[in-house]
């Protein structure tokens, strides 16, 4: 039987729908229903857990249950005018962009371009940290060529968001994007001046930058994502509506997860060693860290007093 089928049946057995009751209550008694319902499935678990084996009918049990709530779901789906058929797609579509990343194999953004404006396919970073008035900074260089000037916390406390720009990197690695990178490196797309203006002007570069500062945010207080395994599904969504409109909007909620761990582990041990390499092969999507040659090979601390706001960047003045 498929959920469209179930869904007009089981509506016919609605009694207040049969005797034309169709107030406030036609409505809330369903939903009341799905959370009853889920407390008697709790309850038959908690006998199973009591009882063991002896609970000679918990499948029984649990299968009736199951299908009270799925009564009750087609019946607040009809309810609200909803086919049950496309609840079930859709929910299957959410489901496997949070969990299922996109192929490491797949297309990068600029793979038509001309090679001067395409992301090189290959690059070592190195950020090495020097202190300037008392305060530590970084400098950074691409391929062995300095980049940019020197790199700061900007704020208060030094939380360590002087090394951010590993999370631009990451972001390359992963998703095949960063607007701030393409611009750090003199790769914009302006044989395409729509593209440009789109993709690799001001606007997505602020953009990216404020992905960047909420997912710091949020992992300040999360341990800085240290033994965590997954991130709140609600700022990838935020995330993904914030970026929605441009080409990394068809990256996965699991590609944008990939990416951020992975910004952070690197990030962290960065913090830790005061610096290091990272080299970066946007064909494979492989992104790898390694310890500055006369690092003191500390381990990784623990994140969570450090504290500061977000703010600054190393790329040059935005522009579209």
């Amino acid at each position: 039987m498929d959920f469209r089928t179930y869904q007009v049946e089981a509506l016919s057995t609605d009694v207040s729908a049969a005797t034309g009751k169709l107030g406030p209550d036609a409505l809330i008694i369903p939903m009341l229903g799905l959370a009853g319902e889920a407390g008697q499935l709790l309850s038959e678990y908690k006998k199973h857990l009591r009882d063991g084996e002896a609970h000679r009918l918990f499948k029984d049990r649990v299968s009736e249950e199951l299908g009270d709530l799925l009564w009750y779901l087609a019946n607040v789906a009809s309810k609200f005018d909803l086919d049950l058929d496309d609840v079930a797609r859709l929910n299957l579509v959410k489901v496997r962009e949070r969990w299922n990343a996109a192929n490491n194999h797949k297309p990068s953004f600029d793979e038509a371009c001309i090679e001067t404006e395409r992301l090189p396919r290959q690059m070592d970073v190195q950020f090495t940290e020097i202190t300037i008035g008392g305060r530590p900074m970084v400098e950074i260089s691409v391929n062995g060529e300095r980049i940019g000037s020197p790199l700061g916390d900007n704020a208060y406390d030094s939380d360590g968001y002087r090394y951010h720009d590993v999370f631009h990197l990451a972001y390359a690695a992963f998703l095949g994007w960063s607007p701030n990178l393409r611009a750090f490196l003199k790769r914009k797309r302006k044989s395409q001046p729509l593209l440009d203006e789109v993709e690799d002007g001001g606007r997505a570069r602020i953009l990216e930058e404020a992905v960047v500062a909420l997912t710091f945010d949020y992992a300040r207080d999360h341990n800085f994502l240290a033994g965590v395994d997954q991130v709140d599904y609600g700022l990838l969504k935020t995330i993904k509506s914030m970026v929605g409109h441009l080409e990394v909007g068809h990256c996965a909620l699991a590609d944008w997860e990939a990416a951020i761990f992975k910004g952070f582990e690197i990030w962290r041990l960065m913090f830790a060693n005061r610096g290091g390499s990272v080299h970066i092969d946007l064909d494979a999507r492989v992104i790898a860290y390694s310890a500055p040659i006369d690092g003191d090979d500390r381990d990784e601390g623990n994140f969570a007093e450090l504290g500061g706001n977000n703010a600054g960047n190393g790329f040059p003045p935005i522009v579209a």
